[in-house]
């Protein structure tokens, strides 16, 4: 392959690195919210879920849509213009990068995955405003000091920063260590930082039983938590109201499904 240009060498590389034998959480999560980045693999654990747990849909769906609302909150009531996305996930609708530079078009964003099949689509996070920047690192969130670093050669860690953590820490099988992570990449932000979590919540048993079922399916397993526990990820931070609740619940606008409930908190919280 040596006359191969370096960057489809590179394509090539990461696209075999790839398993379409095995259910994929960012695949199947883009299965749940009408991507198309998916394979009959995650569309088949998707589909077997959907029959014991439907609401599982409603998660994906309305997390989205939190995730939209607190990026415009940062950007438009706080003035952050400057966002650290851990766990990206597959591109679709209104990334962060959207809805942030829509604001804020000088807005600066650092997207961090550590997934062949997330690095495969990250060009299409890469788009920008004119005024602001988009980077991607292949970077692993069980590194925080790297992650850190890398993030400088975009980001201005002297100045606030709003750190996403989206439907990733149940990656995380440890609580205490998940917690460890977070208080690590916050320690390494100024003041006047945001910490931004949602997710899924072991508070029905129709989501114990899809999560049960995931893990089963061979993929890279997933855990819910309680509320108490998505909570203690915003331990010392000065939690910006409604708290922690359903991410329904949080600061609602009227986009996206209105009065369904649904199993995933958030929280967003501000350091001090």
């Amino acid at each position: 392959m040596s006359d191969v240009d370096p960057q489809i060498r590179a394509s090539m590389e990461i696209r075999a690195r790839i398993d379409t034998t095995k259910p994929h959480s960012a695949r199947f999560w883009n299965y749940f919210v009408g991507g198309k980045d998916n394979y009959e693999v995650d569309r088949e654990i998707g589909d077997h879920i959907k029959e014991i747990f439907p609401g599982l849909v409603d998660v994906a769906v309305t997390s989205r849509h939190f995730l939209g609302r607190a990026v415009r909150h940062l950007a438009v009531e706080q003035g952050i213009r400057q966002f650290l996305d851990i766990g990206t996930g597959l591109p679709t609708a209104d990334n962060t990068h959207e809805v942030a530079q829509r604001v804020a078009p000088d807005a600066r964003i650092v997207y961090v995955d550590n997934d062949p099949i997330v690095l495969a689509h990250a060009n299409a996070l890469l788009t920008s405003t004119p005024e602001g920047k988009t980077a991607y690192l292949d970077a692993d969130l069980y590194d925080p000091k790297s992650v850190l670093e890398a993030a400088a050669e975009t980001l201005d860690l002297s100045q606030p920063v709003a750190l996403m953590i989206l439907n990733t820490l149940g990656h995380v099988a440890e609580h205490a260590a998940a917690r460890d992570l977070v208080q690590q990449l916050m320690a390494g932000l100024p003041s006047g930082s945001y910490l931004v979590i949602s997710d899924s919540t072991a508070t029905s048993e129709g989501m114990i039983a899809a999560s049960e079922a995931y893990n089963a399916s061979g993929a890279v397993p997933y855990y819910v938590r309680s509320v108490e526990e998505i909570g203690a990820f915003f331990d010392g931070l000065d939690l910006v109201e409604p708290g922690v609740v359903q991410v329904t619940e949080w600061r609602p606008d009227g986009t996206g499904p209105q009065g369904v409930a649904v199993d995933a908190y958030c929280a967003v919280g501000r350091k001090a």
